[in-house]
């Protein structure tokens, strides 16, 4: 039902944006970058942690890492990830397939200020095949805009 639940949000929402079902696994940044043929920083992905009593989702850049020290300040407490059946249970979503759009009940979504650095980003569509390609604006416009800084990118090589 996962797929069908974001296909459904997206149609009341954001009609215009599709949910693109490929026939390679997308379930990891990796393979997500290479089938749409972006870098893995394109990837959008959605963890889902707990803050004290707090469940929340953050949207972060593929190849960024969560940071203790930033996140606590961004949450006010140091965030748990949490485990697979957990996460699909809130989200509706399998692990490889998280995504902040279909979710059965309303939590609180927040986007990492890494990903701002593209004009496009790609998350996941609710299956470890599906992805939704859109603006970096639209998806905040769709996620609240909520921002916040929690992750580290990858540190530039010269």
């Amino acid at each position: 039902m996962s797929l069908q639940s974001v296909q459904a949000d997206l149609a009341a929402r954001a009609p215009d944006l599709v949910v693109e079902v490929t026939e390679n696994s997308t379930a990891t940044v990796q393979t997500a970058a290479l089938v749409h043929g972006v870098e893995p920083g394109q990837i959008a992905k959605t963890l889902c942690i707990r803050v004290g009593g707090e469940v929340l989702l953050l949207v972060t850049r593929g190849d960024a890492r969560l940071d203790n020290q930033k996140s606590k300040l961004a949450f006010g407490g140091r965030p748990r990830m949490l485990g697979a059946e957990e996460v699909e249970q809130l989200t509706s979503h399998k692990v490889g397939g998280v995504c902040p759009f279909g979710l059965p009940a309303p939590l609180p979504i927040h986007l990492d200020v890494s990903l701002k650095i593209y004009d496009v980003v790609i998350p996941a569509g609710g299956d470890t095949h599906a992805s939704v390609r859109l603006s970096v604006e639209r998806l905040a416009a769709l996620c609240g805009n909520r921002w916040v800084d929690a992750c580290q990118p990858p540190q530039a090589t010269d």
